[in-house]
């Protein structure tokens, strides 16, 4: 029998990723290697590598990455999560490099576009619809999670679209400030690379020994203020835009009235609204509100 189009170049990722499933440091280096394109030459892609190295070390650091066996164990819904990752980016490298087959998946098709034309605008659509694809994908590994760490992936799929934002959708990210996007926001530059490395806004440790409220109290103010002052006013918005932008209309049952609702009850929205908001941040609100037309 025939097999299906897209099984060979598929079959490949799978194997690349199968065979560094247990190695942090194998992982990193296989997502490395994608950004060097099937021929180890790809100068024009190399810079965007920055922000994808710095989410995924991230990962690995907070121990998210380890073995399910290894002591403390990874997280099973990261380990997913991060795999779809790693294999929609092999699967396109296989594909340009001439294997035959057809995209197994809308984010491989925004990968294949970002490697024909390497932009921003380009190499956030396909990353952030490899994360939003491990999302959606895995809704039941994220429910045997902790309650924080359930929240956490919330706050994180929160940044990472609106990093694509600050690009794509300045005016919506930042108002007024709108113009400062492309800057803050390019994945080639330091900056993009630190907001999505997520070490000033979650915990650094796996497992999360505490209850939320514990870790909303504790987390460093600048980085809270961001989450609570500027994206969550406009979380229904981001959400709506970003699920048009990938082309994952799955998106819009991860948010409920402006409210992160993966593996989250919308029962307990109020962990989304900071009751004591200090003074800059109630000016940082302010001041990158969104003014209706």
């Amino acid at each position: 029998m025939r097999k299906r189009s897209h099984e060979a170049p598929l079959h490949r990722a799978e194997s690349q990723v199968a065979a560094a499933r247990d190695d942090p440091r194998a992982r990193l280096a296989l997502l490395e290697r994608t950004y060097h394109g099937p021929t180890g030459r790809a100068p024009r892609h190399l810079p965007f590598r920055r922000a994808a190295l710095s989410f995924m070390r991230w990962q690995a650091s907070r121990g998210l990455l380890n073995p399910l066996d290894g002591l403390p164990p990874g997280s099973v819904w990261w380990r997913a999560m991060n795999e779809r990752l790693l294999r929609d980016g092999c699967e396109a490298v296989a594909l340009v490099g001439g294997l035959a087959g057809e995209p197994s998946s809308q984010a491989v098709r925004h990968w294949l576009e970002f490697s024909a034309r390497p932009t921003g605008r380009n190499w956030y659509r396909a990353h952030n619809a490899s994360i939003v694809g491990g999302y959606v994908e895995h809704p039941n590994l994220a429910e045997a999670e902790s309650p924080a760490e359930r929240f956490f992936m919330n706050v994180a799929l929160g940044r990472v679209l609106y990093a694509h934002a600050l690009v794509e959708a300045p005016r919506l990210a930042l108002g007024p400030f709108a113009p400062l996007g492309r800057l803050l926001g390019d994945p080639r530059l330091g900056m993009a690379g630190a907001f999505l490395s997520l070490r000033r806004v979650l915990p650094n440790r796996y497992p999360l020994a505490f209850d939320v409220e514990r870790y909303i109290a504790d987390e460093q103010r600048l980085g809270r203020m961001l989450d609570y002052a500027v994206i969550v006013p406009r979380l229904q918005r981001l959400y709506e835009w970003s699920a048009e932008e990938l082309s994952e209309p799955r998106l819009l049952d991860l948010v409920r009235d402006g409210n992160p609702i993966y593996a989250w009850p919308f029962e307990q929205r109020h962990v989304w609204r900071s009751p004591n908001m200090p003074f800059a941040g109630r000016v940082l609100e302010r001041a990158t509100r969104v003014c209706s037309p």
